[in-house]
């Protein structure tokens, strides 16, 4: 991890989130080992299914890593990093009086760290996009998290596990079959940082407005992320809305699209996971809404309906011309009514 310390203070975010992140499920070590063997093996036989769903294929494949938690946070924390180095290189630019550059930099890391230890105990997998420059993205499903989600749904093990690898595999098809996808991603976060025109004291007013009406548990179609956006800002964040909708819904419909012939228990995992998705506890609420989660949650429900009408009106084929390029990608007003996109791209 290279350092640029002045602006966030990367080992420590790392170090926080490791110490708060939670420890997981109690396996045996032999069970551990036995998990850890089923779910790679897992990940490559979802190649084949994810292939004939998606009718795309990415080459390069290294195996997937099947990693704990700690391990997910430091690779997070590089990946981070790696989006993030357009803001860091527009707040080194300023130059603010080392006092404040150190307090900022411990500050951000810490908060970081909290934000990390949260997620560590609820993903289940991802594929890394924003590798490191030279580096290829790799798959990363994480044991102790799938293994504890199973239990609490109570469904069959190897399904679950397989599930999970499908929808990651999906992931990685989605940006190894269409390697501008990365680069776009990057372009999309650069012009979000250079779109920001709010002062440091405006930013923080909207910051505590926004989060009073969080721990108010008041109803708002906005999350804290978006409350802080100026108006070029959030054109730029649509864009994004409307691309992680498209990844995530896409995943999973592919996910359920294999069918039981592959996962015999698909639509019991289904109904459950979504139960779960649907019923946080009070803790896991504020904190979705606080991060921003709860958007991602309505990205996984909406891209699913877009992805599910467009095949069904112009089928796989047609659907897949949505990775020709950005152009082509729907924008969030159409995430919500696919009609107009089948009517634009397909």
């Amino acid at each position: 991890m290279t350092s640029q310390t002045s602006t966030i203070d990367w080992d420590l975010a790392v170090s926080t989130a490791r110490r708060l992140a939670p420890s997981g499920p109690q396996v045996p070590p032999q069970q551990a080992r036995e998990a850890v063997a089923m779910i790679r093996g897992l990940a490559a036989q979802a190649v084949e299914p994810v292939r004939q769903v998606t009718g795309m294929t990415a080459v390069e494949r290294h195996g997937a890593q099947v990693v704990d938690r700690p391990a997910w946070i430091a690779s997070n924390a590089v990946g981070m990093q790696t989006a993030m180095l357009p803001l860091l290189e527009r707040i080194e630019d300023r130059e603010p009086p080392a006092l404040i550059r150190e307090l900022g930099s411990r500050t951000t890391a810490v908060q970081i760290g909290v934000a990390l230890a949260w997620l560590s105990g609820k993903v289940l997998g991802q594929y890394e996009a924003f590798a490191p420059p030279g580096e290829e993205g790799r798959l990363l499903l994480v044991a102790p998290t799938i293994v504890q989600v199973e239990r609490q749904l109570g469904v069959p093990p190897r399904d679950f596990r397989l599930w999970v690898c499908l929808h990651e595999e999906t992931h990685r098809v989605q940006f190894g079959a269409n390697p501008w996808l990365a680069d776009y991603m990057r372009t999309l976060i650069g012009e979000f940082v250079q779109a920001s025109e709010l002062g440091v004291v405006e930013v923080l007013q909207r910051l505590v407005a926004a989060l009073s009406a969080t721990l108010g548990r008041r109803e708002r179609d906005v999350s804290l992320i978006e409350a802080v956006q100026s108006p070029a800002q959030r054109a730029v964040f649509d864009r994004m809305t409307g691309l992680m909708s498209l990844l995530e819904g896409h995943a999973d419909v592919v996910m359920d699209e294999v069918g039981p012939q592959v996962v015999p228990s698909v639509s019991l995992i289904r109904e459950r996971f979504n139960l779960r998705r649907a019923q946080p506890g009070r803790l896991d609420a504020l904190a979705r809404r606080a991060l921003g989660m709860d958007v991602k949650l309505r990205q996984y429900t909406e891209g699913a309906r877009f992805v599910r009408y467009a095949v069904e009106q112009v089928g796989m084929d047609g659907f897949n011309r949505v990775w020709q390029g950005p152009g082509s990608l729907p924008t969030r007003e159409e995430i919500g009514d696919p009609a107009r996109w089948v009517a634009r791209v397909a």
